[in-house]
C-alpha cells in the first residue's frame, strides 16, 4: 500500500518517464507530419518537463524545509539552476542558436526579479502591507548579480573574436571564485545576511505542512535525481521539435530562451508566491535573487566550459536593450531592496519593468 501511495505522489515523474520511452521512437514521424504537430507535440512536452520541475522542486522544498534557511533557498535555487543547465546544454549540442545562453540567462534575470519577484511583493504588499525581510540578503545578491552579469555579458562586448577562449577561460575561474566566496558567506559566519526571524507559532499557522512532511531525506534526494534524468531526456526531444516546429517562421530567438527560462522559474514562483502570501518575504528574496545569481554565476562556466572544450564559441555579450534593461532592473532592485521592507508599489516597479520585458521580446529586440 506505501508502495503504491509513493507511485501515486510521483505520477509526474512517472509519466515524464513514460513519455520519454514514448517519444524516441516517435520522433521522426511526429516531425514528419508537419510543423504544426510539431509545435503541439513541442508545447506538450514543455508542459511535461514544467509538471516534472515541480515534484524536483517539492522534493527540494522538503529539503529545504528541514535544514532551513540560507541552505533551504539554496537548495531550491540550485535544484532549478541543474534542470536550465541541462536543457542548454542538451539544445546547444544541436542547432541551438549561438545567443542562446545569453538569452536564457538575460531571460532568467528579467523572470526571477522582475516577474518573480516583482509579482510576489505586489500580491504580498496588498495582502500584508509592507513585509520585512534581512535588507543585508537584498544588497549581497545585488551587487554579486552586478559583478557576475558585467564580467560574463558586457565586457565580452569588448573583446576580440580571436582571443574569446582565453576571456573564456577567466571569466569560468572568475565565476568560481565568486561563487566558492559566496557560498563561504551564505553557509558561514555571514549566514545571518539570508534569514529573517519569524515567529514560529506563525510559521505553523500559515504553513503546517511543513512539520508534517511524511517523505524521508532519501526518498527526496533520489527523487531529485531521477526528476533531473527524466527532465534532461524530455528537453532533448523537446529541443528536436520545437527547433522543427519554428524552422524558418521568422519567430524571435528569443521565444526559446523565455521558454528554458520559464520552464526552470516555474516551480520557484510557487514557492515565492506561497512564501510572500503567507508573509514570508525573506523567502522571496532568497529564491528570485538567489536565482538569478546561480543562473548567472553556475551557468555561464558550465557553458563556457562546454564552448572551450567543443572549440565552438557563442555570443554572450548583450544587446544595447538588453544590457539598458538589465541596469534598470539591478537599479531599481539596489532601491528597492535597501530598506527592510518591500511593499505593493515596489513590486508594481518590478512587475512593469517585466511586461517591459515581454514587450521587447515580441517585437524581436
Amino acid at each position: 500500500m506505501r508502495i503504491a501511495s509513493r507511485l501515486q505522489d510521483e505520477k509526474f515523474l512517472l509519466a515524464g518517464l513514460a513519455v520519454a520511452f514514448a517519444a524516441y521512437p516517435l520522433e521522426h514521424v511526429i516531425t514528419e507530419m508537419g510543423r504544426g504537430i510539431t509545435l503541439v507535440a513541442a508545447a506538450a512536452l514543455v508542459g511535461m518537463i514544467v509538471l516534472a520541475s515541480m515534484r524536483v522542486a517539492h522534493h527540494a522544498e522538503i529539503l529545504a524545509m528541514k535544514v532551513g534557511d540560507p541552505y533551504g533557498t539554496m537548495i531550491l535555487t540550485l535544484s532549478a539552476v541543474a534542470v536550465e543547465v541541462i536543457i542548454l546544454a542538451i539544445m546547444m549540442s544541436g542547432e541551438g542558436s549561438p545567443t542562446l545562453v545569453r538569452d536564457t540567462i538575460y531571460s532568467a534575470l528579467m523572470l526571477d526579479i522582475n516577474g518573480i519577484l516583482g509579482l510576489a511583493a505586489l500580491l504580498g504588499g496588498l495582502k500584508h502591507g509592507e513585509q520585512p525581510y534581512n535588507d543585508n540578503s537584498g544588497k549581497t545578491y545585488g551587487v554579486m548579480i552586478l559583478t557576475a552579469m558585467g564580467i560574463s555579458m558586457i565586457v565580452p562586448e569588448f573583446v576580440p573574436a580571436g582571443k574569446w577562449h582565453y576571456y573564456s577561460a577567466f571569466t569560468i575561474f572568475a565565476m568560481i571564485a565568486l561563487y566558492g566566496l559566496f557560498l563561504r558567506m551564505q553557509v558561514g559566519q555571514h549566514s545571518y545576511f539570508f534569514s529573517y526571524s519569524y515567529p514560529r507559532a506563525d510559521r505553523r499557522k500559515e504553513n503546517p505542512d511543513e512539520y508534517h512532511a511524511e517523505e524521508t531525506t532519501s526518498v527526496s534526494i533520489a527523487a531529485i535525481l531521477a526528476g533531473v534524468i527524466i527532465i534532461g531526456a524530455l528537453a532533448e526531444f523537446m529541443s528536436a521539435f520545437m527547433t522543427e516546429g519554428l524552422r524558418d517562421t521568422g519567430a524571435p530567438v528569443a521565444i526559446t530562451a523565455i521558454v528554458v527560462a520559464a520552464i526552470s522559474a516555474a516551480p520557484e514562483i510557487l514557492t515565492a508566491l506561497r512564501a510572500a502570501l503567507r508573509n514570508r518575504i525573506q523567502a522571496t528574496v532568497n529564491i528570485a535573487m538567489g536565482a538569478s545569481l546561480s543562473t548567472v554565476i553556475l551557468t555561464v562556466p558550465v557553458m563556457e566550459s562546454i564552448a572551450l572544450y567543443t572549440g565552438q564559441p557563442f555570443i554572450m555579450a548583450m544587446t544595447p536593450v538588453q544590457t539598458v534593461m538589465v541596469m534598470i532592473t539591478l537599479i531599481a532592485a539596489a532601491i528597492n531592496l535597501n530598506d527592510g521592507e518591500t511593499n505593493a508599489i515596489e513590486g508594481m516597479t518590478h512587475f512593469i519593468l517585466f511586461a517591459t520585458f515581454l514587450m521587447l521580446s515580441a517585437l524581436g529586440l
